[in-house]
């Protein structure tokens, strides 16, 4: 028996005045991790606000739990919803700041649900300190242990990893892992494609305001990796490892400039990323700087709605 959809939008649009913001949108979102993917300004936010019950849609219709949203607050209890903005009072201790989100929920057993709420995103020893010493990285997953602290069977994440550092990514990931084994839905939006893809078993790409693509975050990806890419490379000995990058099926062309760098051109991002380091070491050329040219969301997105 296919089980029912956790989040379920039909033919959602939001309009503010002339400005459409979303544009008939319809998803899915089973139990499990699913990324919500776009540049900025594509809509997400609008979306996760309208799937949370905070905005009203213009027009469609938004079920979560199988329930209508907006304006059913005993569903709102079912729900954890950590914006993009810092809503936090830099007062508050971190402790305090999650026992606020505990009573407002209304749990039975406050000190134990925030005790274990602390202790999932790692700040045991830091829950007596004011909020406002806080890293933004400390302040993001204090803002997700108030997420978290009724028990919610759907999350819903608005950027969770702005300002978080690599070690912090790694506990995140691992933390929605298990809390998603459990059989919890949970919608993360982000603008970086490698924060989702790393996450996510489901990808929902959104550009201006309507959904470009939906799916396995692989095939999805090996869309993206087949679109034309120019990569600016500095190195040791450029001319050295230009001769060996032509040799590459992968490579469309490779330019020295003037500044000693190299330009390369490709239409296989995959095979390229895959052998350029091997190639730079059997050369024994020392790789300084690798950057993309061309890398903007808005410019990987419209590439895909374009195909």
């Amino acid at each position: 028996m296919i089980p029912a959809p956790s989040i379920e939008i039909t033919n959602v649009s939001k309009w503010y005045g002339s400005v459409v913001a979303v544009n008939d949108v319809s998803f899915k979102v089973m139990p499990g991790i699913t990324g919500l993917l776009g540049p900025n300004g594509a809509g997400k936010t609008t979306i996760l606000h309208m799937t949370a019950g905070l905005a009203k849609p213009s027009d469609g219709d938004i079920r979560v739990l199988g329930e209508p949203i907006r304006g059913n607050y005993k569903l709102y209890s079912r729900i954890g919803v950590m914006s993009e903005h810092e809503a936090v009072y830099n007062v508050f201790t971190g402790r305090q700041f999650v026992e606020f989100s505990a009573k407002m929920q209304g749990v039975a057993d406050v000190p134990g649900a925030v005790d274990r709420a602390i202790e999932l995103v790692n700040l045991a020893d830091a829950q007596h300190r004011p909020l406002g010493t806080y890293s933004r990285g400390m302040r993001q997953r204090m803002r997700l242990a108030a997420t978290l602290v009724h028990d919610p069977e759907v999350l819903i994440l608005d950027e969770p990893l702005n300002g978080t550092d690599p070690r912090q990514r790694l506990e995140f990931h691992d933390l929605m892992q298990k809390l998603a084994s459990e059989g919890r839905t949970i919608l993360i939006s982000s603008h970086i494609l490698e924060e989702v893809e790393t996450l996510a078993e489901t990808i929902l790409l959104v550009v201006s305001g309507k959904l470009a693509a939906a799916g396995d975050y692989r095939a999805i990806r090996e869309k993206l990796d087949d679109r034309p890419f120019q990569l600016r490379i500095v190195c040791s000995d450029p001319r050295k490892l230009a001769a060996e990058l032509v040799k590459l099926s992968a490579i469309d062309s490779v330019a020295v400039e003037d500044d000693g760098s190299l330009t390369v051109f490709s239409r296989n991002v995959a095979e390229l990323q895959s052998s350029i380091a091997r190639l730079a070491k059997a050369a024994d050329v020392r790789l300084i700087q690798m950057e993309p040219l061309d890398e903007s969301l808005e410019s990987v997105f419209s590439y895909v709605v374009s195909r």
